[in-house]
């Protein structure tokens, strides 16, 4: 990946979401990471980070060369402490509705890269909806994960209800939601909201780990795959075996998948051309 485009990928003069395509030992190829840097406000989630999050996953999304995407905050202290308040406070019913400002968050879902959190500090309100988007979430053992938003009078308006009740069940979600208590990062393990703990200070190494495992897989099988999964959460069991089947089928039209039966059955490596 060059990072082409990226100038046009800002929304306003100040960078509010960095792009690197960090080296590794062994090498992260293919993998992107995303951070979210907004220091001095723990990384809330203002219209403009929201802005340019939403084109630099487009842009990422749109390269071949990109098969997994880390997304971080810049700060320990913080992945995201959800929407910034003071903006959230001038607006309306109608505002809000014409803006659409949290619609990335639906669409991290459906990028066809998959998408890993590295979730250190706090992930409350945007924050934990944006890290339930997510493929997979690698949380510290700092990790704070909530949804707070009734204790200024309103609800979670990004997923946090759908995900955060999918993910842990719904008795257990509505407690979280009417009472907008925090978990840490061992609760949120136990209830099944994330996918690995791991010490505070390897959190990103480990994501992007995990995120080279994952890029070094063919990449349309990894697509399907996710897809496949992500069907769980919208049809009904007998919609999503057939869909899971219709991507099964397709990738037999596939070079990798060629490749992969030769190379098991000549007991080598195989060599991914990702198509």
């Amino acid at each position: 990946m060059t990072g082409d485009g990226w100038n046009e990928a800002r929304t306003d003069e100040r960078t509010l979401v960095r792009v690197d395509f960090p080296a590794g030992d062994p090498p992260h190829e293919g993998v992107a990471l995303v951070t979210l840097d907004q220091r001095e406000t723990l990384n809330a989630l203002s219209f403009a980070m929201l802005a340019q999050l939403d084109n630099v996953l487009a842009v990422l999304d749109d390269d071949p060369a990109c098969r997994a995407i880390v997304i971080t905050g810049a700060r320990e202290r913080a992945f995201a402490v959800g929407a910034d308040i003071r903006e959230l406070a001038g607006e309306t019913p109608e505002s809000l509705h014409d803006a659409g400002p949290f619609a990335v968050v639906d669409r991290v879902g459906r990028l066809r890269t998959p998408v890993i959190a590295a979730v250190r500090g706090f992930a409350l309100g945007g924050g934990c909806e944006l890290a339930m988007a997510c493929d997979m979430l690698v949380a510290g053992d700092d990790a704070q994960f909530g949804q707070p938003e009734i204790l200024i009078g309103v609800i979670p308006g990004a997923g946090g209800t759908q995900r955060l009740a999918r993910a842990i069940g719904r008795a257990r979600a509505m407690e979280l939601v009417l009472t907008g208590r925090r978990i840490d990062a061992a609760e949120a393990d136990r209830l099944g909201l994330v996918t690995m703990v791991v010490p505070a200070a390897e959190t990103l190494t480990r994501a992007l780990e995990l995120a080279g495992r994952v890029a070094a897989m063919p990449a349309l099988a990894a697509e399907a795959a996710k897809a496949a999964v992500n069907a769980t959460q919208s049809m009904p069991l007998e919609d999503g075996l057939r869909f899971e089947r219709h991507r099964f089928e397709a990738l037999f039209a596939s070079e990798d998948r060629s490749e992969g039966m030769i190379a098991f059955l000549e007991k080598r490596r195989p060599a991914w051309r990702h198509r």
